[in-house]
């Protein structure tokens, strides 16, 4: 193949899209609204299916030498007991490891890899998509250059929205459907360089009867061959009922007072979640959402991919590891075939697939909260995790 490719968005899907589509002969440009791609975000967990398919690129190695592989997730009440244990990665038997990682680290181990395969000039960064257009032979996307403050055009056979959760792409699409999703929590994460975090390849899940949560896992290889522990935590309150409007602030700095009032009673110490939470850097705060499921995600040239297509919450540890499976399968659903079959394609293996995981993630998040507190929590723990597997490792669901 030898047709160009347009990608929206340079974060993990999109420019796991572009190894893949280059990896079977495709010419790939990605356009990216940032002005510069910087290693920003937190933590993240790279499932095994979504491993093996990073690993099928080449790149198994390099993420392996950035990650931790999560061994283990381990569940506790907020007084500190052990609730429950689930092996995770090649403790659980699969072929691949799970594992934990910087968001920011991978994103520029990925940018790296398009760059040093397809060209410097692969990714054009300042690049703010306004309008894409097409017709039988091709698809525009008119671009404003951030940098000149000049109108720019782009022509390609197809392409790929992977421009995230308020996704341009998608609004021309499907254009006021599916609206932001808001189950009235919100998420207070920040990383954190500790001495030592469990075993270091154990993910920790600590809950009370309200439903407020705090997961933290070390995400960082480097810092684990110096004997420390670089651990990714967050923190999950409710602060208003389901169903109210979401807020207009998508991000804001996070204030510690404000997430250790809703973790009042806990044994924080015991937990050791007192320094993780007071040892660290900037806290990032904002609201817990999703989407509803579209019934098709493109049409003709154009489709989506990862959040742009299937927002979900966080709480399977899903997001980017579908991302990438998206990515895979639209390389393999296109290669050999014209634009428009090839997506159509694409979709027919994903988009019920993803739909899936989305609504697992809700039934998990809903049924967490449900038996917090009860006497046997812990049991009810691992049904609830074990339901949640069932439902989202169906073929390349990852």
């Amino acid at each position: 193949m030898t047709w160009n490719i347009l990608i929206a968005g340079a974060g993990i899907g999109g420019l796991a899209a572009a190894l893949a589509l280059h990896d079977k002969g495709f010419g790939v440009e990605v356009l990216e609204s940032a002005r510069e791609i910087r290693p920003l975000g937190v933590g993240l967990n790279i499932q095994p299916a979504a491993v093996a398919a990073l690993g099928s690129l080449g790149i198994g190695e390099s993420l392996a030498a950035s990650g931790i592989p999560t061994a283990e997730h381990v569940y506790f009440d907020h007084l500190g007991e052990r609730l429950f244990t689930e092996p995770r990665g090649l403790a659980a038997g699969h072929e691949w490891p799970q594992y934990s990682v910087h968001r920011g680290e991978l994103q520029s181990l990925l940018l790296e890899q398009v760059r040093e395969r397809i060209g410097p000039r692969a990714v054009r960064t300042g690049a703010q998509l306004l309008d894409v257009c097409q017709n039988g032979e091709s698809v525009h996307a008119r671009v404003l250059d951030r940098a000149g403050g000049e109108y720019v055009g782009h022509t390609g056979r197809a392409l790929i929205g992977a421009d995230g959760a308020h996704s341009v792409v998608r609004e021309l699409l499907h254009p006021g459907k599916a609206p932001l999703r808001w189950n009235g929590a919100h998420f207070w994460r920040g990383i954190t360089e500790l001495d030592s975090f469990g075993t270091g390849r154990s993910f920790h899940h600590v809950s009370d009867a309200r439903g407020t949560r705090v997961v933290a896992y070390p995400i960082s290889a480097k810092a684990a061959e110096s004997g420390r522990a670089l651990v990714n935590w967050v923190v999950e309150a409710a602060v208003a009922e389901p169903g109210t409007p979401i807020e207009r602030n998508w991000k804001r700095a996070g204030r510690l007072p404000d997430l250790l009032g809703h973790l009042d009673g806990w044994e924080l110490d015991r937990l050791g979640l007192r320094e993780l939470f007071t040892g660290g850097g900037p806290i990032l705060e904002y609201p817990m959402v999703d989407r509803d499921p579209l019934p098709n995600w493109g049409a003709g040239r154009v489709s989506l991919l990862g959040d742009a297509a299937h927002l979900m919450y966080p709480v399977g540890a899903n997001g980017a590891s579908q991302a990438i499976l998206d990515a895979r399968a639209l390389a393999d659903a296109l290669d050999g075939t014209e634009p428009m079959t090839g997506l159509r394609e694409y979709e027919r293996l994903r988009l019920a697939r993803t739909r899936a995981v989305v609504l697992a993630n809700r039934k998990m998040d809903a049924a967490e909260k449900a038996s917090a507190g009860s006497a046997d929590y812990g049991e009810q723990l691992a049904a609830i995790t074990a339901d949640y597997r069932r439902a989202t490792t169906t073929g390349a669901a990852g």
